[in-house]
């Protein structure tokens, strides 16, 4: 088996982390390939990028936490390689598992004893005035908000060509199951089965309460447009990642991604453990 890795370089106790991985997995006879930016910062040759890394390897290894999962499904591309993120600390609702057990990790590779979670990825198209197009990909959101202005924003949300609604907000979320415990959930969004074959679009403080967050099937379009050109530009973000300004004139369509993510999983490593660890359930 060929094994590459990722890692937030910038997380204290990254490079031990690496390095451990490494002896782990090298100790039980696999491949194992680093990104440029682990083999750097581990004074290795021959890092690739992340769509070599993608092409080179069965698993790709992503150390870190939540956010260093979004921003490597951006790095390794479309891709439908397994991907297992190993928390540097403790465990996020993305990771396989902490850097505690990585020989834990190791051993059910060779075993092949896991499961895959398959998470539906969305695809953004922002279409200027001019007609020029952008395309991005998210595993959690997109977000289109207010810019500078502290004022509430008026933006439409259409969902299949049919008016959905005129949102007077701080902004509208348009969400993947997996991204339901991320802004979606800060925004009073429901928290979502990554199973789920649906979308959830939240609006962000809405000016009026009955405005409320509404499941749609992930086979549907959303479009969402500034309405006013005084309260434009606002701000269009991908997984918190890219910000692009978005003027009065530009559309913004939302779909199903053409991909998925494969989402590595341990026995006992489940999303629900996940739900009752990170939102600290206890029962009656």
């Amino acid at each position: 088996m060929k094994v590459g890795i990722i890692a937030n370089t910038g997380k204290p106790g990254a490079k031990a982390t690496i390095e451990r991985l490494l002896g782990v997995l090298t100790a039980r006879g696999m491949t194992v390939h680093l990104d440029h930016e682990a083999a750097t910062f581990c004074g290795l040759p021959d890092g690739l990028d992340g769509p070599g890394l993608a092409e080179a390897c069965d698993v790709v290894a992503v150390l870190g936490g939540d956010g260093t999962m979004l921003n490597a499904v951006a790095k390794l591309g479309a891709s439908a390689k397994v991907i297992a993120g190993v928390n540097i600390g403790t465990l996020g609702f993305l990771t396989s598992c902490t850097d505690d057990e990585v020989d834990i990790f190791a051993e059910a590779l060779i075993s092949g004893n896991y499961k895959t979670s398959r998470r539906t990825l969305v695809t953004a198209t922002v279409t200027s005035a001019d007609g020029s197009e952008r395309d991005f990909h998210a595993l959690n959101e997109v977000v289109l908000a207010r810019g500078q202005t502290g004022r509430l924003v008026s933006l439409s949300a259409y969902v299949d060509g049919e008016l959905l609604n005129h949102y007077r907000a701080d902004g509208l979320i348009v969400s993947t199951p997996t991204g339901s415990t991320a802004y979606s959930l800060s925004a009073g969004g429901p928290l979502i089965s990554p199973a789920a074959a649906v979308f959830v679009i939240t609006p962000i403080c809405p000016h009026t309460l009955s405005q409320r967050s509404l499941i749609i099937g992930d086979d549907a379009e959303v479009e969402l447009a500034p309405e006013n050109a005084d309260e434009a530009p606002m701000l269009f973000t991908v997984d918190g990642r890219e910000i692009i300004t978005i003027h009065h004139g530009d559309r913004i369509r939302v779909r199903k991604g053409a991909h998925a993510l494969n989402l590595l999983r341990l026995p006992g490593h489940s999303f629900y453990a996940a739900l009752r660890q990170k939102l600290n359930w206890r029962g009656g």
